[in-house]
């Protein structure tokens, strides 16, 4: 009990190791980006454990240059996971916050996929935690019954070593990381998501989700944005009050509007390719969630009080996903709410 207490400021640890028996419906996964130094090859690897009637251990490849992705399945019995850091061994293959060990034969998705090898992180740009507000959730990590939990890991980082995938090397020294989760009993109703960390210099970052949030009360727009510059993280969320003023999805493009007291952030996300990567719905794992890493992103970040431009630049290397109910995530947020602020 008191580590799972304790998990709550650790968004990174394993939160349903006591639902590992007997968990219906629950499901917590990582995900982890890499791209190589000349971005010719961005990964994206999620680990994770489905607890539903079809319990099983899973690691994702997402090949963002080919668009494809393959989805290899585990018994859950070869899911272990330290109690008190982020260590999850699955087959025979290792995520921690030092680095991945991949070792994927080819026998555990279809079509077949092998890979192998050793990439190590440098020191992770995490989402502030503090004892109010536990990680990307903010107060609303609290709650024990919210449909899905959101934690930002590492904003940005630096990689070192190589990956073999179906026979083709990836050197990803020099590139760059970016490291997330999600854990809960199902992904939104409808929620749209944007990442680059690959900008003119490195250190910058930015990440903005928007999703419909089931409440007591029914359901709300929720939003959580973080754009890392300079080594300063300015927080767009819902919970601190922060107001989202565009909100617009189309077959090729995300525009995205957000302020708070002292800045404004305009997002333009340019979806390029993608492929379909399984996610958890209805309690079972069905491939249904179309992304891309190939996007381009473009940056505007101003002052409120003068209008005067502090940034403006492009993101290349970007995921993209928008997912769901979009005509009701467009929609204006319901009254009564509430926001919290730090």
């Amino acid at each position: 009990m008191w580590q799972r207490l304790r998990n709550i400021w650790r968004p990174e640890n394993f939160q349903y190791a006591h639902q590992l028996s007997r968990g219906r419906g629950q499901f917590e996964g990582w995900y982890i980006k890499l791209v190589d130094r000349e971005g010719r090859q961005p990964f994206a690897l999620i680990p994770g454990v489905f607890l539903g009637e079809d319990r099983h251990a899973f690691i994702q490849i997402l090949d963002g240059h080919a668009g494809s992705a393959r989805y290899h399945r585990f018994p859950l019995g070869s899911f272990e996971a330290a109690q008190d850091r982020f260590d999850v061994t699955i087959a025979g293959s290792r995520f921690t916050t030092a680095g991945v060990w991949l070792d994927i034969d080819a026998e555990t998705s279809s079509p077949p996929q092998v890979a192998h090898g050793e990439v190590g992180f440098g020191r992770w740009r995490p989402w502030p935690v503090t004892a109010l507000s536990p990680g990307t959730m903010g107060p609303y990590g609290f709650a024990p019954f919210m449909e899905c939990n959101h934690g930002i890991l590492s904003l940005d980082h630096g990689l070192t070593g190589s990956l073999r995938v179906d026979g083709r090397p990836t050197d990803f020294t020099g590139g760059r990381g970016y490291v997330e989760k999600d854990w809960g009993r199902s992904f939104p109703e409808a929620y749209v998501w944007t990442h680059s960390n690959h900008f003119d210099r490195p250190g910058i970052s930015l990440t903005a989700a928007v999703a419909i949030i089931p409440w007591l009360t029914g359901a709300f727009r929720g939003h959580i944005i973080g754009f890392l510059l300079d080594g300063q993280l300015h927080r767009f969320t819902t919970y601190t009050g922060g107001r989202l003023e565009v909100l617009s999805v189309s077959d090729h493009d995300l525009r995205v509007q957000v302020c708070n007291r002292t800045h404004r952030l305009e997002i333009t996300s340019h979806k390029q390719g993608g492929a379909l990567l399984h996610a958890p719905y209805d309690r079972q794992m069905i491939e249904r969630v179309a992304e891309t890493m190939t996007s381009e992103l473009e940056v505007r970040f101003s002052r409120i009080d003068d209008g005067r431009r502090v940034f403006e630049g492009r993101g290349i290397h970007a995921c993209l996903e928008a997912q769901g109910k979009l005509a009701k995530l467009l929609e204006s947020a319901p009254r009564g709410t509430g926001t919290f602020v730090e």
